[in-house]
């Protein structure tokens, strides 16, 4: 019989329930079980691809090309899953599947109402997301309390009474204050937060709680006794320096017990060595002397979470390298021509990453150029290679005024444009090319030298590319694109030979990097800028 853990989150938003999960389904993995996730968001969007990042993060981009939420990259970084647009769905993608029907007759002219349409339609996608894994954590977005939450809430605790309650759990995510005026942590929030929940139906199994420390005995015991949850099974969820303690913490706190117990699972011994051995890394990094500065160049610099798989990607190289990596969130619109130098001059790296828009575009390209003239390790992605296309065809090429037709329609140089199949589109959302593509790389370039092999896979977000006609031009004054989509002759990884780590690439390599596998392309940025560090400092030494 399958198994389903069903996650919740109240009193407040941004408690981690993302990476909590991640946590939870990484100790499950490491006890051998094969595991599945869905996140189940309740706004009215179909999918998050025409959000604004200040409304929603990172878009989260699938192997078959599913625009998800950026929980799904928490997901993929902490466990060996695979997911697809089936982990993740949102009420617009399930509204607009039942209108489909109704609009079809597929409902027998029947009254189409919230229970029992809807809430059928939130269990066809738990049970779809389940297939083959024998566990299946589903976490239902929002707080509890929120009016859009209400249809899975529902949805869920129909769900535990069909499975029975050996076939499913509830883990409620809190938050417990700490008052400092008072010097106590304040156990009511939660309480109020489980009493919504009860109120509905549902009684939490176990309730994981955030604060800034560890529970003491008494909290916990006061807890399980207003909220009906055992005491064992009142868990601290404390900060931590880093959120790849969190299955070590878990454990810590005899999770894997708790849930082996109510599921009826063998009580296997978790096996997270792996993430010993990632947090012991974090922590020798933290004491050492090893260091380098990156300065990220983003529309969204105030938001991390616009970037948050470049973030982690950037820690995972960090790990592998073994260096501290120091991140510099800096806004595009404030870099020009004026500014640049004092503002990058003392960087070991530079990376700009995707996006869309116009606003900070020259100060993309203005960064772009500054790397490439001072020969400062630079790394592109998806805009940033279009960036870097732009200014190396303006400034080494000598075409004036080139630019991207997403920016400049009348630019006479359209290093960057539209493909044929891409022209005529009016629908924004899920239009790209999107997911997963394969790229035949260059032998004896420095993508060859990364990556150690002719083919890879990496995902894409974008609707506009390297327009093959200004190939032979930009080739002829020494860019090489040393990666390529075959099948439509696309560039899709350029690099500058003369530089001494220059590349830029059409994908997004960060949706792949894992603490554990860290990304090549990532892990030999962040080694080319600590070789560029070591060699600045020799020189003023000397």
């Amino acid at each position: 019989m399958k198994k389903f853990i069903f996650i919740t989150g109240g009193v407040l938003s941004s408690l981690g329930k993302g990476v909590t999960s991640a946590g939870i389904g990484a100790i499950l993995e490491s006890m051998g079980y094969k595991i599945t996730f869905l996140k189940l968001d309740p706004y009215l969007n179909v999918d998050p691809g025409t959000m604004n990042p200040y409304q929603h993060g990172e878009v989260y981009v699938t192997e078959d090309g599913a625009e998800t939420d950026l929980d799904l990259g928490h997901y993929e970084r902490f466990t060996n899953v695979v997911l697809t647009k089936y982990n993740n769905a949102t009420s617009g993608r399930l509204l607009h599947q039942i209108l489909e029907k109704e609009r079809r007759g597929a409902y027998l002219g029947a009254t189409v109402q919230i229970i029992p349409h809807f809430t059928n339609e939130i269990k066809r996608a738990i049970e779809k997301a389940a297939k083959d894994a024998e566990i299946t954590l589903v976490e239902i977005g929002g707080t509890v309390g929120d009016i859009e939450s209400l249809p899975f809430l529902e949805a869920i605790r129909q769900m535990s009474l069909e499975l029975g309650r050996e076939n499913s759990i509830f883990i409620h995510l809190t938050y417990v204050p700490y008052i400092k005026v008072a010097g106590e942590l304040k156990t009511k929030p939660s309480q109020h937060s489980v009493k919504e929940l009860r109120a509905i139906g549902i009684q939490p199994d176990i309730l994981i709680c955030r604060a800034e420390k560890n529970l003491p005995k008494d909290i916990k015991r006061k807890l399980a006794l207003f909220t009906n949850v055992r005491e064992d099974a009142v868990l601290s969820a404390p900060d931590l320096e880093t959120i790849y303690e969190i299955p070590l913490h878990l454990k810590k706190e005899k999770l894997h017990q708790v849930l082996a117990k109510h599921l009826g699972l063998e009580e296997k011994e978790p096996d997270l060595s792996k993430w010993k051995k990632i947090v012991q890394t974090l922590n020798q990094i933290k004491k050492s002397d090893k260091v380098v500065d990156i300065a990220i160049i983003g529309k969204y610099a105030e938001l991390k979470d616009a970037y948050k798989s470049i973030e982690e990607a950037l820690t995972h190289a960090s790990i592998a390298n073994k260096v501290k990596v120091n991140l510099h969130w800096l806004k595009a619109d404030d870099l020009t021509e004026e500014n640049v130098e004092q503002i990058l001059k003392d960087m070991d790296g530079i990376l700009v990453p995707g996006g869309f828009g116009d606003r900070g575009i020259e100060g993309k390209i203005t960064a772009a150029k500054f790397a490439r003239e001072n020969n400062i390790p630079y790394f592109g992605i998806c805009l940033g290679m279009q960036v870097a296309v732009i200014e190396f065809a303006r400034n080494v090429a000598g075409l004036e005024g080139a630019h991207s037709t997403e920016f400049d329609e009348n630019t006479p140089y359209p290093v960057i444009d539209l493909m044929p199949e891409q022209k005529g589109i009016d629908k924004k959302g899920g239009t790209m090319r999107l997911g997963a593509y394969k790229c035949t790389i260059k032998e004896g370039t420095l993508a060859y030298d990364i990556y150690k092999q002719k083919e890879i896979y990496e995902r894409h977000r974008h609707r506009y590319e390297f327009n093959p006609e200004f190939r032979p031009v930009l080739e002829e004054k020494g860019l090489v694109v040393s990666g390529e989509y075959t099948a439509k002759k696309l560039p899709e990884i350029v690099e500058i030979p003369s530089h001494r780590w220059f590349i830029g690439c059409q994908f997004h390599p960060e949706f792949k990097s894992k603490p554990f596998a860290p990304h090549p392309v990532f892990r030999d940025f962040v080694k080319a800028a600590y070789k560029y560090r070591t060699e600045k400092e020799e020189k003023d030494g000397n």
